[in-house]
């Protein structure tokens, strides 16, 4: 009986150890995770979700080689696996504040850039936060979880357990990231953008034309109806290509 009892306390030791180790990475990347690492959401369930990802990835990685455990080689997990994990994190995270600088500039565009604006819990207008809360309800429905797995996964391939990546590396993944993210905000608010340049366009021609006519009084009402009529028709194409290029980084992020 209690060598049963040792081998099970032993075995809880190492199997612990290991879970603890992938805990540092996970956590932190959990901490990012679109939709699971919102800040409206309970830290309680962030923690759960972290280590239910945590226990995923263990079971999927069972041959995964831990460093040789002490003072300086926990410091040194804690330091290069917590750093890991956030730039995993902020790797995903970066689509979703594309979605929101999209969503900035198509409110500034029509104008609607302070209705609404405080409905979240970060200050977003209200075009861009019905876009990103759509946005998460779609990355749900389409196994985000399961894609942040296979993204952890792959992690360790590309981001070895226990080694610090290399920093230029790093610099331009995420300088590509940052660019691309850029990009898809800017096309995404593409068709709000060229709307108010016809619109103040036309706005100045009229004023030429009637001087004594108040054209700000008589469009600003043509703008917001407009606005919120391309929201409609377009929403479901922007929230299409989002979707598309979030999880092609999911499949293929190195």
């Amino acid at each position: 009986m209690n060598d049963l009892l040792a081998n099970l306390l032993n075995m809880v030791r190492s199997q612990g150890w290991v879970a603890a180790v992938i805990l540092l990475r996970v956590g932190a990347f959990a901490s990012f995770l679109p939709a699971f690492g919102e800040q409206s959401v309970p830290t309680r369930i962030k923690l759960c979700v972290a280590l239910s990802l945590t226990a995923i990835v263990m079971t999927a990685q069972p041959d995964l080689q831990i460093p040789a455990s002490g003072y300086r080689g926990f410091l040194s997990l804690l330091a290069s696996e917590t750093a890991i994990g956030l730039v995993l994190g902020l790797g995903v995270r970066l689509f979703v504040m594309g979605l929101q600088t999209a969503g900035s500039m198509m409110a500034q565009a029509t104008s609607l850039s302070q209705i609404l604006g405080g409905a979240g819990v970060e200050p977003l207008p209200a075009i861009g936060h019905v876009l990103v809360i759509g946005a998460l309800a779609l990355a749900m429905i389409f196994g985000l979880h399961v894609h942040a797995v296979l993204y952890l996964l792959m992690s360790y391939d590309a981001m070895p357990l226990g080694q610090w990546p290399d920093a230029a590396d790093i610099a331009q993944w995420g300088s590509g990231l940052v660019a691309q993210s850029f990009r898809m905000a800017f096309s995404l608010a593409a068709p709000f953008i060229i709307i108010s340049l016809i619109y103040n366009l036309t706005l100045g021609v009229i004023n030429r034309a009637m001087p004594q006519l108040m054209v700000a009084f008589v469009g600003a009402p043509v703008i917001t109806f407009g606005g919120l009529a391309l929201l409609f028709l377009l929403s479901q194409q922007i929230l299409t290509v989002w979707a598309d290029r979030f999880f092609a980084f999911l499949t293929n992020p190195f």
